[in-house]
Parts: C-alpha cells; structure tokens; sequence
C-alpha cells in the first residue's frame, strides 16, 4: 500500500469511497456534492486537497485536508476535513499511513499542527487517531446560515 496524492484517475474509486463516507455518516450526499468536492481537489488554486490509500492499484482510503490560519499561534496548520478507509480495507493500517502521510505534508509545507475532529460515538476511529494525537479540551459548535 502506498498513500500518495489524488490524480484526475482516481474520479471513480474516489466518488464510490466518498458515498461510503457520507453513509457511514447518515449524510445527505448527491452526486452532484461529491462533483462539486472533487472540482475543489482538482483545482490547484482551491484550498482542498487530498491524498489516497493505493492498495496495488485499488483505493481503499482518502484524506480531504486544507490548511488553516491559527491567529493566537501566528502560524498555520493543516485541517484533516475527511479520512476514511473502505471497510474491507480496515484494519490494514491504511488510516495510520494517512494520518502519518498528512503529518509528513503539513511538516514539509511549514505547518504547526495536524487537526480533525470525529464523532464522539466513532469509536473505532478515534482507537487509531488515540494512538497518534491528543484530543484538544474545546467544544466544537456548528452554526447554520
């Protein structure tokens, strides 16, 4: 398995990871979000970005990250927006290579700090994110307009 960035051939394995992921979280998703997303990582001059799971040619994992301003650090850090990893791929250390795969690129671009924030209940996720970084003490809000 190699974690490498996404390319243009990666559309299709990529949209049917993604539904997997807006699934596993009961979201409304269209295909016409996920073209929107997939615009976004394409384009080099928006801030999304992402990163795959490559099992011998299958993807079997992503990451969505973007970097972020940290004003009271005066430095910048690298938001983890999305990770998933197929379900026949878990277990296979796939998340742990992603993890560590956005870690090594928001060091080499400068940045201080990887975050991301997981559902309290998503307990098998947050066994492998306990094992590489610390939960932060705050509250996330969420407020629609």
């Amino acid at each position: 398995m190699i974690v490498r960035p996404i390319t243009q051939a990666d559309r299709s394995a990529w949209d049917a990871l993604y539904a997997d992921y807006a699934a596993f979280y009961e979201a409304a998703q269209t295909p016409q979000m996920r073209a929107r997303v997939w615009e976004w990582i394409m384009d080099p001059d928006h801030e999304v970005d992402g990163l795959v799971a490559d099992a011998d040619g299958t993807l079997i994992g992503f990451a969505h990250i973007r970097p972020f301003a940290r004003p009271l650090a005066s430095t910048t850090g690298l938001f983890l927006d999305d990770l998933f990893v197929g379900e026949t791929a878990r277990g296979t250390g796939a998340a742990q290579a992603l993890i560590e795969a956005v870690r090594q690129h928001a060091e080499d671009a400068g940045h201080t700090s990887v975050r991301w924030m997981t559902a309290h209940d998503n307990a098998r996720a947050r066994k492998v994110y306990d094992q590489v970084a610390a939960p932060i003490p705050f509250t996330t809000y969420d407020m629609s307009v």
